[in-house]
């Protein structure tokens, strides 16, 4: 039997946030089992634990899609599995402590924060901005949303970022054009290897003083139809914000997400020069066992 579980993630109460799938005790599932047990799932994001294998390292993850395709970067499918190593006490008791992981190429610090009457908070790391290519193309761009130029924002161009995975950050000029958007999966995918990013993340700083962007994420490039939470595309956007001047330097970035999904999600971001620290809380809401034999 292998055991798993279901963490809502970027959730305060269950069914919410960003629903990941968990196995623990990976180390002896293969590579085509991880991906055949994440398409089982179907959720945008399937974790395994492994034990690592450096010094340094306190866990090593890996992610998977439905459609196979391996995820590096530090957002909602790690956040998740500390969130469950936390709830297991694998991570001591202490108020404040810091691990660190290992996410595809990357060995990334985490924290762990206990506060008396409240959920586990966990504080993880991204990776050093990468700022790449713009898309200028607007026509072509909205085309492949559903939406028209003139659904645009006119006080920002559409570009890639990473701080970890590259995604396309594309501004619009409303929370009505955030939600009006189709993406045309085929064509978006296109685009997005023509300008060297993963997904596309839509955006909008209209219309909320409470939260710095409201938000929707697409990711046709491995198969996610669209996500209710993204960390990796949050951080790149928190730091664009930031550099832009959009959102004052030292101010906690905060995105909301999923309301199209029915899964509303509040993502915070801290940017400190060219570090990025995503952070977040939610719960464990299924356990369970597979056989694979």
């Amino acid at each position: 039997m292998t055991r798993f579980y279901l963490v809502d993630v970027f959730a305060n109460r269950p069914l919410t946030g960003n629903p990941l799938a968990l196995v623990p005790d990976a180390d002896d599932l293969t590579t085509p089992q991880m991906q055949a047990i994440a398409r089982e799932f179907n959720q945008s994001e399937t974790t395994f634990l492994l034990r690592p294998d450096e010094e340094g390292v306190d866990w090593r993850l890996r992610s998977f899609t439905p459609a196979g395709a391996e995820v590096d970067g530090a957002g909602h499918n790690a956040l998740g599995a500390w969130l469950w190593l936390a709830e297991q006490g694998l991570t001591g008791d202490q108020p404040a402590v810091t691990m660190r992981q290992r996410i595809g190429p990357e060995i990334l610090p985490v924290q762990i924060l206990r506060a008396p009457g409240e959920r586990i908070r966990i504080v993880m790391d991204q990776g050093v901005p990468e700022f790449g290519e713009h898309v200028t193309d607007g026509e072509r761009l909205t085309a492949t949303l559903g939406l028209e130029p003139r659904h645009l924002s006119p006080d920002a161009a559409a570009q890639v970022v990473s701080t970890g995975v590259a995604h396309l950050l594309v501004p619009l000029a409303s929370r009505e054009a955030v939600d009006a958007a189709v993406a045309h999966s085929r064509d978006l995918a296109l685009l997005l290897a023509e300008a060297g990013g993963e997904g596309c993340y839509l955006y909008t700083t209209a219309g909320d003083d409470r939260v710095a962007a409201y938000t929707r994420f697409f990711n046709p490039t491995v198969g996610i139809a669209e996500d209710p939470a993204t960390g990796t595309a949050a951080g790149p956007l928190a730091v664009a914000l930031v550099r832009s001047g959009r959102v004052p330097a030292g101010t906690p970035v905060l995105i909301e997400q999923g309301h199209q999904l029915g899964r509303p999600s509040r993502i915070r971001v801290d940017v400190t020069g060219d570090r990025v620290r995503l952070s977040g809380s939610g719960l464990v809401t299924a356990h369970g066992e597979l056989r694979l034999v």
